[in-house]
């Protein structure tokens, strides 16, 4: 088997040859992207990770402290990229919330994903995950950020990364959502990365909560967690999404059965209630979406733009994940013939529902071509 800095040099070289791909297709990578809203968060401390930083922060009423969300970008995205296609700025400065955005560098990755699958980037002290805590410990120091409402949210490799980020600082975040991620520590190598992604090796539910109980010392504070991912993903199966619900059910300590279930055309809406009566954790299965953030960009609570990997799919989960943290109001209602209903046995296993809205599945070619890719590099087969 070739060494880890062999294959990484390969996989670099595949993605290369994808982000060509793809703009020869007319995707182009999402650098050129500019929400006009982000400015630079420099002198943020300790970098070990060497990411860049970037926020929003709305005008404040004198003596009032704002919630701050925490974005991660999938890969081949930036920060503008992610914030113009997901709206959270438009929505923070609705809302009267900041937001910070890390950003990946391609001295790290070449496709500008999170290194969610390295070892020295997703442990408590060091490389990326002390990054990112770094800049959130400035923008409560130098912004009036309220400590007890700081909330992280991520797309992809970004959901990877905001899984690293709740099970290695858990006392920092009040909550979080996980947009077509993968659980918390399954994998420290490339090779392991690209199984997981594809739903093999995956833990059982006890071993993944322990992953995420040995991440961080013994804390009073659990995050909430809502999982989201479309059930026509390729890139990352929703096998995923069945794991990290079990992750963060085992960490809750909450029954393998949802309280509450409901179920749209659209989407399955599963949720888990601790002994107070509070959600803890949460699902959105979207049907026939696949490989991105869901997007409701027209109507009343329009929000956001599509792209590639940002898909329109009738349900924002921007606005319904700000609704969760408890800094929104719930969304407007849109015409649904909604049915609650039991979970059936297909539907908690994730199995695909072939629906009128299989067409929202967006980026289907860009993993064709990334598999592609890495088939030729000999990294998938």
């Amino acid at each position: 088997m070739a060494g880890l800095s062999d294959t990484l040099a390969r996989l670099a070289q595949a993605q290369r040859a994808a982000t060509m791909g793809a703009a020869s297709m007319g995707y182009a990578d999402q650098t050129a992207a500019d929400s006009g809203r982000l400015q630079a968060l420099e002198d943020f401390g300790a970098n070990p990770g060497a990411l860049r930083a970037l926020s929003f922060v709305p005008e404040a009423a004198a003596g009032t402290r704002m919630p701050l969300v925490v974005v991660l970008h999938g890969c081949t995205q930036t920060a503008a990229g992610y914030d113009r296609g997901s709206g959270w700025s438009e929505l923070a400065e609705e809302q009267g919330f900041a937001v910070l955005y890390p950003e990946q560098q391609r001295g790290n990755n070449g496709n500008l994903c999170f290194n969610w699958f390295a070892a020295e980037d997703i442990r408590r002290g060091g490389g990326e995950a002390q990054s990112i805590r770094s800049m959130i410990t400035t923008m409560v120091r130098d912004c009036p950020i309220d400590p007890d409402r700081i909330y992280v949210t991520g797309l992809s490799a970004g959901g990877a990364m905001a899984s690293v980020m709740l099970a290695t600082y858990p006392e920092l975040f009040a909550a979080g959502a996980i947009i077509a991620g993968l659980p918390y520590g399954t994998a420290t190598s490339m090779s392991q990365a690209l199984d997981r992604m594809r739903g093999r090796g995956l833990p059982d539910s006890a071993a993944l909560a322990a992953l995420v109980d040995g991440a961080s010392p013994a804390t009073m504070r659990i995050p909430r967690i809502s999982v989201w991912h479309g059930d026509g993903d390729g890139t990352v199966v929703a096998a995923n999404a069945d794991a990290a619900v079990a992750q963060w059910r085992g960490v809750h300590g909450v029954a393998q059965a949802p309280d509450e279930v409901e179920q749209t055309a659209d989407h399955l809406h599963r949720r888990w209630r601790d002994a107070q009566g509070q959600v803890v954790v949460e699902e959105y299965r979207i049907r026939g979406l696949g490989h991105g953030t869901p997007l409701a960009t027209t109507g009343a609570d329009g929000l956001g733009e599509a792209g590639p990997h940002m898909l329109e799919a009738g349900i924002s989960a921007t606005r319904h994940n700000a609704a969760f943290f408890g800094i929104a109001g719930q969304p407007a209602a849109r015409p649904t013939d909604a049915r609650p209903a039991p979970a059936t046995a297909s539907a908690r296993a994730g199995s695909p529902v072939r629906s009128p809205l299989a067409s929202r599945s967006g980026g289907s070619q860009i993993g064709d071509m990334i598999d592609g890719a890495l088939r030729a590099a000999g990294l998938l087969r």
